[in-house]
């Protein structure tokens, strides 16, 4: 029996107890609260449900408490209920419901831990979107990381995800990127508003041998051809780098479209003719402080041009109109002012501005002894991607980047993630379930086999804390799914490889040499095989191999 089993049994329970007492069962929530005691002695599970609702009812906290209590000891389920303090109820599972709770993870197998909580929901989850300017740098790296993770979470919980890249191919910045290109292929300083680093070097020479007549004819001319193969060659090897990092997404949408096919210009329009912009001082303006901004935008600038905005604008509307129901921007620690702006932008628009989530990620900072690792030489100015997997391989780059909330700076120190030792939080978490197949190959050359095993013979204390914790799994897939918190599954992991390692030392799960096969090694070999299979669907939701041998 499962934490969210075990809340439907108390909430079916509760609505018994209360109408035999003549009480208003309505007053209990939707979902009952199921938690682990922090003192183990107190019992498997509690719930404060009778203190929560009894005021509602007209009762005293204790005396529901006590009734409830008594009903759910009744149940075959339950071995003891015990009322506590001013009404909360301690539960003891009994041992075969308990078990069942093994038997639950092998049948759903690849599948425990799925949850329903968002079918039927289109998600668009757009991530990374660097600019095609140059190699991804670590702020990049970690939306890719926590981004494909996130996405992997909500599909986990019944969500149908799109996941974006948009491709900021217009404006200045493509301009500055060209002719960086264009000095480099001329033997010229960086322009002083350029990119630098031996990329740029390389990208132009790769131009000029697609095209040798690349800097011939006029400067808007050797523009636009740097231009053309330049901005593609970069974003081939954005894609390449995103591809062996594990990151591959559904749709690339080209900024640049949108002006192509008047969408910009339709939405602005739509926007004026509803009244939601306004001209002054020869520009037009959002009034976005209508719905919630700190000030207006500007959206076509003095000099005609269009503001970044703009785009935005038009991007949003796309968005809703591909009919998601919700849609999740993820961008840097600099972009705080694009949460009014965005949510503004759709509100105007007519659609559901609480439908817009940003998530804001933090910085990243790597470390060496303590010591900040200086800048890529192959970047020029930041560290990127490349330089991050190249010191501690991908599992451990998208591990790392992973494990922390995203609204927190993190520090990596490259000598730890790079350490195979328990210290190492990946290395760790693999070594269980590299552990774990071990078992599963000693079992198999003993002829142990766990079918049919009698699971109500698992009651040592770690082997109730192994089930337990096994049983929290869909519970906190279904959490980070609704925080939008991936990073909890990693931790998560993290627990679960600590309390199968206390496991294991305690108890004996294959028969020792000379030993004959007792029907406990059965039902540990199946905790054993449930605990593989939960290890290994935390480590895939986060993008993480699964290694068998280490």
């Amino acid at each position: 029996m499962t934490p969210a089993d075990l809340a439907t049994l108390i909430k079916e329970t509760a609505v018994k107890v209360m109408e035999s007492h003549e009480l208003d069962s309505s007053v209990l929530p939707e979902t009952v609260t199921v938690e682990r005691p922090r003192n183990p002695e107190h019992g498997d599970y509690a719930t404060n449900v009778a203190l929560q609702v009894a005021k509602k009812a007209g009762a005293n906290p204790r005396e529901l408490g006590g009734w409830l209590a008594e009903a759910l000891a009744d149940n075959d389920a339950v071995a003891e209920a015990d009322i506590a303090g001013p009404g909360f109820i301690n539960i003891r599972l009994a041992a075969d419901a308990q078990g069942e709770i093994v038997a639950q993870i092998l049948r759903a197998g690849k599948e425990y831990g799925s949850n329903d909580s968002f079918a039927g929901k289109k998600v668009n989850l757009e991530f990374v979107s660097a600019n095609p300017t140059g190699p991804i740098h670590l702020g990049g790296t970690r939306w890719a990381a926590v981004g494909d993770s996130l996405g992997r979470v909500l599909e986990a919980s019944g969500a149908q995800v799109t996941r974006e890249y948009y491709f900021n191919d217009h404006g200045g910045q493509i301009d500055r990127f060209s002719r960086s290109l264009v000095a480099a292929a001329k033997g010229e300083p960086t322009p002083e508003d350029g990119y630098g680093g031996a990329y740029i070097q390389d990208i132009a020479q790769a131009v000029v041998e697609k095209n040798p007549s690349a800097l011939e004819g006029s400067d808007e001319e050797v523009q636009e051809a740097f231009r053309a193969d330049g901005v593609e060659m970069m974003f081939a090897q954005i894609k390449q780098s995103l591809h062996e990092f594990g990151v591959d997404f559904d749709v690339y949408f080209h900024e640049n479209s949108l002006f192509e096919s008047g969408a910009v210009d339709a939405a602005l329009e739509k926007l004026k003719a509803e009244g939601h912009m306004y001209e002054a001082e020869n520009a037009w303006w959002l009034k976005s402080t209508d719905y919630g901004d700190s000030k207006d935008r500007v959206v076509v600038k003095s000099d005609g041009n269009a503001a970044y905005i703009a785009g935005d604008i038009a991007y949003v509307a796309d968005k809703f109109d591909r009919g998601h129901d919700l849609n999740i921007y993820m961008l840097g620690a600099d972009h705080h002012g694009y949460v009014p702006r965005l949510k503004a932008a759709a509100a105007a628009l007519g659609y559901n501005a609480d439908a817009v989530e940003v998530l804001i990620g933090q910085l990243v900072n790597l470390l060496r002894d303590g010591k900040p690792v200086r800048m890529s030489k192959r970047a020029g100015t930041v560290i990127t991607m490349e330089d991050l997997v190249a010191a501690i391989g991908v599992d451990a780059s998208r591990y790392s980047l992973v494990r922390s909330s995203v609204d927190q700076s993190i520090d990596i120190d490259l000598g730890l993630w790079e350490s195979q030792s328990s210290d190492n939080p990946v290395y760790y978490v693999q070594y269980g379930h590299a552990r774990l197949c071990s078992i599963g190959r000693k079992a198999a050359e003993l002829g142990v086999d766990s079918e049919g095993a009698d699971l109500s013979l698992l009651t040592h204390d770690r082997e109730g804390d192994l089930i337990r914790t096994l049983g929290e799994f869909p519970a906190v897939v279904e959490e980070a799914a609704q925080l939008r918190e991936p990073h909890r599954i990693a931790r998560y992991a993290e627990d679960l490889a600590a309390v199968f390692h206390r496991f294991y030392d305690s108890c004996q799960v294959l028969p020792k040499a000379g030993e004959d096969e007792a029907p406990i090694h059965g039902a540990r070999l199946a905790l054993a095989q449930a605990s593989r299979v939960v290890l290994a669907n935390a480590l895939t939701m986060v993008g993480v191999s699964t290694p068998e041998k280490m």
